[in-house]
């Protein structure tokens, strides 16, 4: 699941219209669809706004983000595993 579509589902559990989280981000309607849609991504600083506005784990949110960048990248790389075990060595994970 993407981040847009995880918004999609935590706004549509809240009963929240596109609007109203729009006005909470003071960003305008057509950007937060597009959000959801996958169309558009959004800064750092909403993540944590929306995790507020909807309830939702700020860190979930942001692990859902980074990896949709991560993704926008990686996609399509014959090597891209090759390239994210680099990463993770170089973040320290998976070494003892």
């Amino acid at each position: 699941m993407n981040l847009g579509q995880h918004v999609r589902q935590l706004r549509e559990q809240k009963g929240l219209l596109l609007r109203e989280v729009a006005a909470h981000l003071e960003i305008d309607t057509a950007m937060i669809s597009k959000i959801e849609r996958g169309e558009k991504s959004c800064k750092r600083e909403h993540i944590v706004r929306l995790a507020d506005i909807l309830d939702g784990s700020e860190s979930e949110l942001i692990s859902i983000w980074l990896a949709d960048k991560i993704l926008e990248v990686v996609r399509g790389e014959k090597d891209a595993f090759n390239a994210l075990e680099i990463v993770q060595k170089e973040l320290g994970y998976g070494t003892k």
